[in-house]
């Protein structure tokens, strides 16, 4: 997982700072968990799936399909 959401950042030429402000925490926090050092939060997962327009199963390497799924209608 840790490795798919800094390829992303970096495909994205994106820093780790402004995930960090992103997601409203601090660029040491967003460090570890492109490290595997915190697991990631599931509003983080899912507010990062979101940016990216992929889904959580791609975050978190469980399908190398990045197309996000189709939401369900309320």
């Amino acid at each position: 997982m840790y490795n798919r959401i800094r390829a992303l950042r970096e495909d994205n030429d994106l820093t780790q700072a402004q995930l960090a402000q992103l997601l409203n925490i601090s660029q040491t926090t967003y460090s570890r968990y492109e490290s595997g050092k915190l697991d990631v939060p599931s509003p983080f997962l899912i507010k990062l799936a979101n940016f990216y327009s992929t889904s959580i199963d791609y975050l978190v390497n469980t399908t190398d399909c990045k197309a996000p799924y189709a939401k369900k209608n309320k």
